[in-house]
């Protein structure tokens, strides 16, 4: 794939866990911009990745075949009018902000505009994210091949084919992350409460979710399947799984998910 300049409009933790897995998988410094407020972050990241840095938003897009948007929602229509004039049908659009449809963009662009819209999960942070993405009609293939490659460099992706299944997506995996650090910090109280200590509780539960995730990974069945193999009929684990499900552990969860999705289309209608 052509090297196309990508310019970075916000250089937070997501963009720089973006920039870096892009250099870590060989793509060239020189065609990677950050541009940011703050000029710590630029320093940092200039010293660590070697990429291009400025404070200056329109001289980094103006420069750049492929602009991410990785400012926070509340920033995003300030940025997007500074940047509209470059909106020559030409340029590809990136978004990295959650709740910010593609209506919003078209109107602070002012007419229809190349744009990928994504949705990352934190686990980007650690090269291990899950990632939706939705194409507006003005985009072509070779533009989500390029989105496609960008996330990919922090993770895995998944393509949506309507704009409001990115509220699914943060459902799904985007909030998903928190739902599984309350369950395991749920578990790392009460494994203090029966007498470990801080650290051995905390490595009884981290190493226990990181096993069973990756036995999911690598083990081609339904995880209902793998739940069953571990439960022996009359068990101890048979006597916990019963006590979840009696206390509704299955609604609870659809529920936080539809929860999840209401606020994201609220969120949407808020800017």
């Amino acid at each position: 794939m052509e090297h196309k300049h990508i310019a970075f409009i916000g250089a937070g933790n997501m963009a720089g866990a973006i920039m870096g897995g892009l250099v870590a998988s060989g793509y060239p410094a020189k065609a990677i911009t950050a541009a940011n407020r703050s000029e710590g972050k630029l320093e940092t990241l200039a010293d660590e990745l070697g990429i291009n840095t400025t404070t200056d938003n329109l001289k980094a897009a103006e420069a750049a075949d492929v602009v991410v948007l990785g400012v926070k929602p509340n920033m995003m229509e300030g940025v997007v009018k500074q940047l509209a004039h470059l909106n020559d049908g030409k340029k590809l659009f990136i978004s990295i902000a959650a709740g910010v449809t593609l209506a919003h963009f078209e109107a602070w662009f002012g007419k229809a505009v190349p744009m990928i819209r994504t949705m990352p999960n934190t686990p980007s942070l650690v090269g291990l994210g899950m990632t939706g993405l939705y194409a507006s009609d003005t985009t072509n293939k070779d533009d989500k091949a390029i989105s496609d490659m960008l996330m990919r460099a922090v993770g895995k992706t998944a393509w949506v084919k309507n704009e409001i299944e990115l509220d699914h997506i943060i459902a799904a995996a985007g909030s998903a992350p928190a739902y599984f650090f309350l369950f395991m910090e749920a578990m790392e109280a009460k494994a203090m409460e029966l007498g470990f200590d801080a650290a051995t509780a905390r490595e009884l539960v981290q190493q226990t979710a990181s096993g069973a995730a990756e036995m999911v990974r690598r083990r081609d069945m339904p995880i209902r399947e793998l739940r069953r193999q571990v439960t022996s009929p009359g068990g101890t684990t048979a006597k916990a799984i019963e006590s979840f499900q009696a206390a509704g552990l299955e609604k609870i969860v659809a529920d936080a998910m539809d929860a999840a999705i209401s606020r994201a289309a609220e969120m949407a209608k808020e800017l």
